[in-house]
């Protein structure tokens, strides 16, 4: 960074940022954001595939292998993320931890919100490719029966 000041003064407000900065970690637990309303969710259990349990989410005593919801922490979550649109990922983290209890990082929130992203894209996207299909089978299926020397339709099968 290129400065016109002084090295001493330079020095100094670096020192000056820097102890604003180790202030606003320190009182990171007294985040107030706004409530934000939400729409009911249904949370469902998860098949456990890596190693950590993810937020939200709590190991099965039955079985190791399924995760079950933390619908709090869930909703929560969700609301989280409606934040990041107006504080940093720092921010939100901080305050999460202290509305749930459970510590999750600046990245571990900034992944999460990032997989749901591309989670809830890749569903958008493979519905629209689902009605598409169906729209296609329905205009295949009306030419099929009505093109001079069709079969029987009942002999052709559409999967």
């Amino acid at each position: 960074m290129l400065s016109l000041l002084p090295p001493q003064q330079e020095d100094n407000m670096e020192a000056t940022d820097n102890l604003a900065y180790t202030e606003v970690l320190l009182t990171a637990g007294e985040y107030e954001l706004p409530d934000i309303d939400m729409d009911s969710y249904e949370w469902v259990p998860i098949p456990r595939i890596g190693r950590t349990v993810p937020f939200g989410y709590l190991l099965c005593e039955d079985d190791n292998d399924i995760l079950v919801p933390i619908p709090d922490e869930l909703d929560l979550l969700e609301q989280a993320k409606k934040h990041l649109k107006l504080y940093s990922y720092r921010e939100v983290s901080a305050w999460l931890t202290t509305q749930s209890g459970r510590s999750i990082s600046h990245m571990g929130l900034k992944k999460r919100a990032d997989s749901d992203r591309k989670n809830k894209t890749k569903a958008r996207s493979a519905n629209y490719w689902a009605e598409r299909y169906a729209k296609a089978k329905a205009i295949a299926e009306k030419y099929e029966v009505h093109r001079k020397g069709a079969r029987n339709f009942a002999d052709r099968r559409f999967v």
